[in-house]
């Protein structure tokens, strides 16, 4: 383990200090002390109250287990109707038992919905029982959705992209630490039974060369954003599979009259390996995924069965977040998290100014 540690007598871990830079994107609930050496940053394990320790004492754990973290879902969608699900439905004895559902805020007067109640806006920042907000809006209002419940002190859940853009991505998580609140950005897609048994299929393979093309139907782009935003499950795969990418070049095809569009990212790996990412959307078009990704010991054609779901994707996730807001997620995990969801919106967007190059656009 990185840093330096001073044990009691009994042999218990009290504190920990290491490099301010390894916690570098922490909100400062992570960050429980200064430490006499310059650079350096005192975290208290064990025996703190701090959330962010790196492991609970386990008086710190009753204490835990009676804490309700009171909940509004902003959006009542498809997505927002499940969040809604599964926060009045929580896995008995999992994470998501502490998150209490408060209300939901939407746009349209749809009254209670289940044992949920509608509350205007105004009453879900303002109101101090709720401290934890998840934004099921169009991809368009994420922003402006989570900026505003991070200003009135709440933590975030948002669905993926957190922005349309790779700056306004990172202002946020900027402005997370500052309030030092949790933001959390759902990515299903790494939850999926799917990719958990693709993941496990290319673990310690040496990748050759490999293509990932999704298709699917038209999507309203001044909601949903450019391709590279909307389609960015698909280019978050290629990060946690591959590692770290550089954009080579990238095109765009489109036919406005008929609501078609193919988008076509090529990047690199670390390897100098080449990867190929194809956003494909039109009418008639089946929702799906073909991958052809070539090691030296063989090719990977087709997505592997994956075994039935004992917990749903959404559910994982929203797990996932209530551990964060527990304090029971490590640092590391945090740190690793935070970068490939910025690295992919910087990828997002490097694509879509690429694509927006006059010879890159094709009609």
């Amino acid at each position: 383990m990185y840093g330096k540690e001073k044990r009691l007598s009994k042999g218990r871990l009290d504190t920990l200090q290491v490099p301010a830079l390894f916690l570098k994107g922490l909100p400062p609930l992570y960050q429980c002390g200064s430490s006499h050496t310059p650079g350096w940053v005192q975290v208290r394990v064990l025996q703190s109250r701090c959330h962010g320790s790196l492991s609970h004492s386990r008086a710190e754990h009753r204490l835990e287990t009676n804490r309700m973290i009171g909940t509004v879902v902003v959006g009542i969608g498809i997505a927002g109707s499940v969040r809604i699900r599964d926060l009045l439905n929580p896995i008995p004895s999992s994470p998501s038992e502490h998150l209490k559902l408060f209300g939901f805020v939407s746009r349209r007067n749809v009254g209670n919905v289940k044992e949920a109640k509608q509350i205007n806006l105004e009453d879900a920042l303002r109101n101090k029982e709720i401290q934890a907000a998840i934004i099921s809006t169009d991809n368009k209002n994420h922003e402006e959705s989570v900026r505003m419940f991070l200003e009135a002190g709440k933590h975030v859940l948002v669905e993926y992209p957190m922005a349309l853009s790779a700056k306004a991505a990172h202002d946020l998580w900027e402005l997370a630490e500052q309030k030092g609140k949790v933001l959390h950005v759902e990515h299903i897609e790494l939850m999926t039974e799917e990719y958990k048994q693709l993941k496990k299929e290319v673990a310690g393979k040496e990748l050759v060369k490999g293509v990932l093309h999704f298709t699917g139907g038209p999507l309203d782009e001044k909601r949903s954003g450019f391709p590279s935003f909307n389609g960015i499950a698909r280019l978050t795969w290629l990060i946690d599979l591959f590692g770290d990418l550089t954009v080579t070049s990238a095109t765009r095809e489109e036919q406005k009259e008929k609501d078609y569009s193919k988008m076509t990212a090529h990047f690199e790996t670390a390897n100098k390996k080449p990867l190929t990412w194809i956003e494909e959307r039109g009418p008639g078009l089946k929702r799906e995924k073909k991958i052809n990704f070539c090691f030296t010991s063989g090719c990977l054609e087709n997505l592997p069965q994956p075994p039935p779901a004992t917990v749903g994707p959404f559910m994982q996730d929203q797990n996932l977040f209530a551990k964060k807001l527990l304090g029971q997620v490590s640092r590391e995990e945090l740190v690793a998290e935070k970068w490939r969801i910025l690295r992919c919106l910087d990828l997002a967007e490097e694509i879509q100014q690429h694509c927006e190059q006059p010879e890159n656009t094709h009609s």
